[in-house]
């Protein structure tokens, strides 16, 4: 019996992180969905079963299109990572509840298609899928996508009455010459709470920041995006309220109303399209909350959350470029040009 020689060995590179942390897909898809349960629960008991239809419909429709391009692609089955599923739950939470079917059915395939299957599937997304969906169906239906169900029924008995969003009556306001004291605006308990209109999963500050609590505690999620995110925002707005208090709504409604805060912690920290260092994280949200603030003080829409997370994936290759540590050893280039020959 002979000795193996140095060719009888087969060495195999992975690629990076070499070192497990005990996570897979799933489990973090999963810890995601566990955490956006209460924004769930939380919309449907205000806006009711229309709210639950569009949660089912939009994770039916996302599960059944991603099994639809795997198959047409050639691709092994991925419905079991849980990632079109999430993808289906952040979809309906960024709809009004009374989303027509045929609109949510278009949004699952926009997300799934377009979002997703045609860059080669999760992993290699550049954009968040359910905001690609949202963007495109703000633009291309605006009627539908700002048809907002307002929560009456908790207090006049109705199931349910049209009307503005906190964001969108301000808007309305400034528009038209008009002080913010001329108009009728929810209370910060209410905002807390989501006894306000707007898209069924937003609504609920309270409900969005205990799932958010349970995503930094599981070590899903980092500090730095939220707080980037969120913080800039508070100061922005803050600001502008403090020169113009009759024309600009105070940090705490920008904070509480509108998509900020699921934004902040469910769609902005995804894992694919935000960037890999801690600097890099801080620098994303914060430009996050730069460009959100400015769309919503100076900009055409009431909400900037989905514009400005779109924009800032797209510089996130250049983010991780130029916010990536020295590798241990790294010598300058220029340095070593400089270095006098022997």
């Amino acid at each position: 019996m002979t000795s193996p020689g140095p060719g009888d060995f087969k060495f195999i590179i992975s690629v990076s992180p070499h070192v497990h942390s005990g996570q897979d897909v799933r489990s973090v898809m999963r810890d995601v969905i566990l955490a956006l349960v209460p924004g769930v629960l939380a919309g449907i008991w205000f806006f009711g079963f229309d709210a639950f239809r569009v949660l089912v419909l939009a994770v039916l429709g996302c599960v059944a299109f991603e099994i639809g391009m795997n198959r047409l692609l050639g691709r092994a089955s991925t419905i079991r990572d849980l990632s079109a599923a999430l993808t289906g739950v952040l979809l309906a939470m960024n709809l009004p509840s009374g989303s027509p079917w045929w609109l949510i059915i278009v949004g699952s395939g926009v997300a799934i298609i377009l979002g997703k299957a045609i860059y080669g599937g999760l992993g290699y997304n550049p954009f968040n899928p359910a905001l690609v969906a949202r963007v495109f169906l703000l633009i291309s239906f605006p009627v539908q996508m700002t048809h907002w169900v307002v929560p009456a029924g908790i207090t006049t008995g109705l199931d349910g009455i049209t009307g503005a969003t906190p964001l969108g009556a301000a808007k309305e306001a400034a528009g038209l010459g008009k002080s913010l004291s001329e108009t009728i605006l929810p209370d910060t308990l209410q905002l807390l709470l989501g006894n306000v209109g707007g898209s069924f999963g937003e609504v609920s500050a309270l409900a969005l920041l205990l799932g958010g609590a349970f995503l930094l505690y599981r070590g899903i999620i980092r500090w730095q995006i939220p707080v980037g995110f969120i913080g800039s925002v508070v100061v922005i707005t803050g600001i502008a309220h403090l020169l113009q208090p009759d024309r600009y709504l105070g940090p705490v409604v920008h904070v509480l109303a509108g998509g900020l805060i699921l934004g902040a912690f469910f769609m902005a920290t995804d894992m694919v399209t935000s960037p890999v260092t801690r600097t890099g994280m801080l620098v994303f949200g914060i430009g996050c909350g730069v460009l959100t603030s400015v769309i919503r003080l100076w900009g055409g829409y009431p909400e900037g959350v989905s514009f400005a997370i779109l924009l800032m994936n797209a510089l996130t290759p250049l983010i991780d470029r130029y916010t990536r540590p020295r590798v241990f050893g790294q010598v300058s280039r220029k340095l070593f040009e400089e270095a006098p020959s022997s």
